[in-house]
C-alpha cells in the first residue's frame, strides 16, 4: 500500500533506517522550511516553487534525488554520484547531512531564481 505522508513512508521501515530518513527530513526541513511535503512516485518528496529534493531508503542505502547544477556541488558530491544524476548515501557509512542541508539550500535558491525569471512570486519567509 502507497503511504499517504512521508511520516507513513518512514514508519514502514526498521528502527535504525527509521531514525536516518527522519533526520534527512529533518535536515530537508531546516533547509527549507517553507517546503511542501508529499508523496511523488511512491516516495518522498520536497516541493517549494517546483520540485526539490526526493529521497528513499534502499537495502543498503539511502537514495537522493537532487538534480544538482552547481559546480562546487557537483564536487562534493562525485563521490555518492550514482545513475541518472541521483546520490547513494551508504547505510554502513555516516550520512553526511550537513551535504544533504547544502544540497536543499541551492535547489531553494535555483528554484527561487527560476520563479523570478517566469514572474512567479515565492512564499514570504518568517
Amino acid at each position: 500500500m502507497a503511504p499517504k505522508n512521508i511520516d507513513d513512508y518512514i514508519a514502514a521501515f526498521s528502527p535504525r533506517v527509521r531514525a536516518i530518513l527522519k533526520k534527512v527530513k529533518a535536515t530537508v526541513r531546516k533547509a527549507a522550511p517553507r517546503a511542501e511535503e508529499r508523496i511523488s512516485y511512491g516516495i518522498p518528496a520536497f516541493a517549494l516553487l517546483g520540485n526539490l529534493v526526493y529521497f528513499a531508503a534502499f537495502k543498503n542505502h539511502i537514495g537522493f534525488y537532487p538534480p544538482v547544477r552547481d559546480q562546487r556541488l557537483k564536487k562534493a558530491v562525485a563521490i555518492y554520484a550514482g545513475e541518472k544524476g541521483n546520490l547513494r548515501f551508504p547505510l554502513a557509512q555516516p550520512i553526511p547531512y550537513a551535504l544533504i542541508g547544502r544540497i536543499v539550500k541551492v535547489r531553494v535558491r535555483e528554484n527561487r531564481e527560476k520563479a523570478g525569471r517566469k514572474g512567479k512570486k515565492a512564499p514570504r519567509r518568517r
